[in-house]
């Protein structure tokens, strides 16, 4: 049985291991603790038999939800999680009230665009462009 929850810093070693079994990159935890200050009811893990097996980070700037780093452990995928943890999210963000959400897929992640144009998000032809800032000082 699965259970969509809030994440909780107890998590964090459980969501890195979905991450790394996923073959995705880690969010330090600096950058999370900066998220959570935000919106924590936006980053979510999925449960089962009391271990954490999937996560979905969303965040909503006040205009646009985004949904970033859904991951499901590869012994869980095809049993749904993965739609169910994008349909809380969405839930969450509705509460919110926001009118859209966004998400970016890899050129060559042709499962994860199937995945997610099944769910009803649309492929845009957007460019995204990117820079790193250094940090303050």
């Amino acid at each position: 049985m699965l259970r969509i929850r809030a994440f909780e810093w107890t998590d964090y070693d459980a969501v890195v291991a979905v991450w790394a079994a996923a073959g995705r990159e880690v969010v330090p935890r600096a950058e999370l603790e900066a998220k959570l200050t935000r919106d924590p009811e936006l980053f979510l893990v999925g449960e089962s038999h009391g271990a954490v097996v999937a996560v979905v980070m969303g965040t909503w700037d006040g205009r646009r939800g985004w949904i970033l780093r859904l991951a499901v452990h590869p012994r869980n995928r095809r049993q749904g999680i993965a739609s169910r943890l994008v349909a809380e999210l969405e839930s969450r963000f509705r509460r919110l009230g926001c009118p859209r959400v966004n998400l970016l897929v890899m050129p060559d992640n042709e499962a994860g665009l199937r995945f997610w144009r099944a769910l009803g998000y649309l492929p845009m032809p957007d460019v995204l462009c990117t820079k790193p800032l250094p940090a303050a000082t």
